[in-house]
């Protein structure tokens, strides 16, 4: 199978969806000589994988629920994409206040136990495997009364690993990844219509750049529209779903630190539910989240007063430092499209995904997904691409596990800040952090133009320059403010609204006379790359 020349040609795949399944799948299966066509209604990880926790986690929580296999392999996960992605993640550590009349110590000790173990090839063999094996250290008691952070009546706890994620991040790195590799992407492309035509998809795209409607055509069709997932099959395809899906409502809110550890905290509610308080963006942090059944458009979903003071009560039952809801700073809300699995509470529903194929015959394969979550991304990939092989005799073999994505090649967080520090000293230390941080070593394509700070355009302030905002549209698929202040970049939190708005409308001039197209966008790559 040869690399698509002509797009006339017929795709191996198209998949519809552009959160962090859909760019997982189209990175893994680019990646084995397929050719891949991707198309996303809205903004990569404009909904549901933008809205997360930002959390690699094997889910602490699930144990409870008896989900062995999820936390195995989330476990197991952490270090692959610490290792895939290390400028976009970091290993964070978390603990947990014990509330007596909450959890039993013992469970959670237990719980610890497996966590620290379940993820470990060895541990089937050889339980009692050093704990400290690997990047991620383990789990030990905590006393609290040495930290001045939680309430006095809070006096135990325990303390271990997990990671954090820049999920929206994440989300593009794969996106770019699977360009790279030869697959067409396309952002702001809706998927009106996919039909089989014999053992053939023929899938009608409207082009929202444009306003122009076109045709592709695939031998195999992936739906990972998320919330979506089954509005997708039953209005575009015309079909029957074959699970239902219950969307949950998580909230999250951004406040001025709590406090000044690095470490994370877990809180147990006296609901049974948890909140995590983590570092965030160096001067917040971030509080979250709710689970709420939701009902509505997932493009409308919002915070509502109850969840913020919801989580406030959760912070303020905990810390000595209270906060209340002026100190909040933002907030957003996303829905989980969980598969529907007649659970009685949004807690207890299943978080691990379902893949449903359907072919009948000589028909042309569909693949949905149902579920899943940010940290399984990669192995969910996988399992897709095992459920497709059958129709793709000469697929490559699976490879995502060795791979770096798109910035973390040869990235080292202290040797890149001091050559950009040298090379561009006009640049404030907090902006070459954001930098490194975020492009990891691509923030030397983005600058490599620049030898005198007037090189860098407009500085609209607070460290954004316009040769920043130009890399974005030219080389990430951005298009508005929004694609970049809290997508590509998180800088909506931190600049003001007047600066927001000049941003905002230099954007708006840059794409309305920009020749840059999403079809030129991969040459532009390439050169940058």
């Amino acid at each position: 199978m040869n690399k698509q020349e002509n797009v006339n040609e017929v795709l191996d795949l198209i998949i519809v969806g552009g959160g962090i399944n859909g760019a997982g799948i189209a990175a893994d299966a680019s990646g084995r000589n397929l050719n891949v066509g991707l198309y996303e209604s809205g903004d990569f990880a404009s909904a549901t994988s933008s809205a997360s926790s930002k959390l690699i986690h094997g889910g602490l929580r699930y144990l409870e629920h008896y989900e062995f296999r999820l936390v195995a392999e989330s476990l197991a996960e952490r270090e692959v994409l610490l290792k895939k992605a290390p400028h976009i993640a970091k290993p964070m550590r978390f603990r947990l206040p014990h509330r007596p009349f909450l959890r039993p110590a013992w469970m959670i000790r237990a719980g610890l136990f497996l966590y620290d173990h379940l993820g470990k090839p060895s541990f089937f063999s050889n339980p009692f495997i050093s704990k400290n094996e690997g990047l991620l250290k383990g789990s030990y008691g905590v006393d609290f009364r040495q930290t001045k952070v939680l309430k006095e009546d809070i006096v135990k706890g325990f303390e271990y690993s997990d990671c954090w994620v820049d999920d929206a991040r994440l989300v593009l790195l794969n996106i770019l990844q699977a360009q790279q590799q030869g697959a067409e992407i396309k952002n702001y492309c809706h998927v009106e219509k996919a039909e089989r035509v014999g053992d053939i998809w023929k899938v009608t795209l409207l082009d929202k750049h444009s306003n122009t409607r076109f045709e592709r055509h695939a031998h195999a069709l992936v739906n990972a529209a998320g919330p979506w997932v089954r509005s997708f099959i039953t209005d575009n395809i015309e079909a029957e779903s074959p699970y239902g899906i219950r969307l949950i409502k998580g909230s999250h809110i951004i406040v001025p630190k709590v406090h000044n550890e690095e470490q994370a905290y877990i809180l147990q509610n006296d609901d049974h539910r948890i909140v995590f308080v983590t570092p965030y963006l160096d001067d917040y942090s971030l509080i979250g989240t709710t689970d709420v059944e939701y009902k509505g458009d997932p493009r409308n979903v919002a915070i509502e007063q109850s969840e913020i003071d919801y989580l406030i009560d959760v912070v303020n039952k905990h810390f000595i430092h209270q906060i209340k809801a002026d100190d909040v700073v933002s907030s957003y809300s996303g829905v989980r499209p969980l598969c529907d699995d007649e659970s009685d509470s949004p807690q207890a529903i299943t978080r691990d995904y379902t893949l449903s194929l359907e072919q009948e015959g000589e028909q042309a394969p569909l693949l949905s997904i149902f579920g899943g979550k940010l940290t399984t991304y990669r192995k969910l990939a996988e399992s897709a691409m095992k459920q497709l092989s059958p129709f793709f005799p000469e697929m490559g073999k699976s490879w995502t596990a060795n791979s770096i994505l798109p910035g973390g090649e040869g990235y080292d967080e202290n040797l890149q800040s001091m050559q950009l520090r040298q090379q561009y000293p006009w640049i404030n230390n907090k902006t070459i952090r954001r930098y490194c941080r975020q492009y990891g070593t691509q923030a030397k394509a983005m600058l490599k133009e620049v030898t005198q700070e007037s090189q860098m355009g407009q500085h609209f302030g607070e460290g954004v320059y316009q040769c920043e905002i130009d890399y974005l549209i030219n080389h990430e698929f951005a298009c508005s403010a929004q694609d970049i202040l809290w997508r590509r970049t998180k800088l909506g939190i931190m600049l003001s609204p007047e600066v927001q708005a000049q941003v905002s409308l230099y954007i708006e001039n840059k794409v309305a006379n920009s020749t840059v197209t999403p079809d030129t966008m991969f040459d532009c790559a390439k050169k940058v790359g």
